[in-house]
């Protein structure tokens, strides 16, 4: 792509869920299920959808799944928020092309590149960076997004190696998971002349990284009360809400821990216990969703509507 061109695609301000897939209990996915999900995000105000990632269990997903359940949620949403998907599963360079360019064609808005597949983790920047040249090259004018994800390990992309990649105009998304608030503010610094939305996961420097010009939050969080992602996303600037602003942050700070615990199973377990018809099957290995873990989200469940109710959020489903 010529660089004086830059991409036209601009991700919405806001939400963008990185979704679960829900499975039958004889491991099968639960396309109605999927259908009822991708609803519940849109009902409960996300600006947009991120399928076929680590929480869709994308490793454990076959390449034809990994089609289906995009297609799906594309179907489901039918144009009213865009949807972004990862292309990039392991193999070669051009392997992972083939299925950008395979993924793209069923209507995403934009295709994630997992970083820590570019390069192994004891390879350099110059490497990460070559590879990435060479996808590019490869795939078109398809606007990409990355994504720090921690399977097979993270690798962060840093302000600088973003500097050398956002004049092809082609990063569109970054799903940023290094936790620190300075390298945030950097790279927002960085991507601010282009169309880049940098959407924080880390949900304690949720209202800061939106405060310095996030393009919005993809938090594992959003797979359980959503509403409230949503809810700091619409009034991290609102003076008039700096106690239910103080709230609702700490409310993320005093449930990380916990929304961390076998998961993805426990944000299944959430969802079903408000009310969506889903399973818990996991394809994934993650630790057991004990009777003590339960009781656990059972009360942080009472303590979200709670808190819904204080600030005036309707649930987008029942609790």
């Amino acid at each position: 792509m010529n660089p004086s061109n830059p991409s036209s695609i601009q991700l919405p301000q806001g939400f963008i869920p990185v979704m679960l897939t829900p499975f039958l209990e004889n491991g099968a996915i639960d396309f109605s299920g999927l259908r009822n999900l991708t609803e519940m995000y849109i009902n409960a105000g996300a600006t947009g959808l991120f399928a076929n990632c680590l929480s869709s269990e994308m490793y454990e997903l076959t390449p034809d799944e990994r089609i289906a359940i995009t297609e799906t949620v594309l179907q489901q949403a039918a144009g009213r928020v865009p949807v972004v998907a990862t292309g990039t599963l392991g193999g070669t360079i051009a392997e992972q092309a083939q299925f950008v360019r395979r993924i793209y064609a069923v209507g995403v808005q934009a295709v994630i590149v997992i970083t820590g597949l570019m390069a192994a983790e004891t390879e350099s920047d110059e490497v990460f960076l070559e590879r990435m040249q060479e996808l590019m090259a490869l795939t078109d004018d398809i606007p990409l997004g990355m994504y720090e994800c921690p399977v097979p390990y993270k690798r962060v992309i840093s302000a600088e190696i973003l500097e050398k990649l956002l004049p092809t105009g082609r990063l569109v998304y970054h799903k940023d998971t290094c936790l620190d608030a300075e390298e945030v503010k950097r790279r927002i610094e960085k991507g601010s002349s282009y169309n880049f939305g940098l959407y924080d996961a880390y949900m304690v420097n949720a209202e800061s990284s939106l405060q310095e010009g996030a393009a919005g939050l993809s938090c594992i969080q959003g797979n359980i009360y959503p509403e409230l992602v949503v809810w700091i996303c619409n009034h991290y600037n609102d003076e008039t809400k700096l106690a239910e602003r103080a709230k609702v942050n700490q409310f993320f700070v005093d449930t990380m821990d916990l929304v961390h615990t076998a998961y993805p199973t426990i944000a299944k377990y959430s969802l079903m216990k408000r009310g969506l018809p889903i399973s818990l099957y996991t394809r994934r290995e993650v630790e057991p969703l004990t009777d003590t873990l339960k009781v656990a989200m059972d009360a942080l469940l009472l303590d979200a509507h709670a808190l819904m109710q204080e600030i005036g959020v309707t649930p987008a489903v029942s609790i």
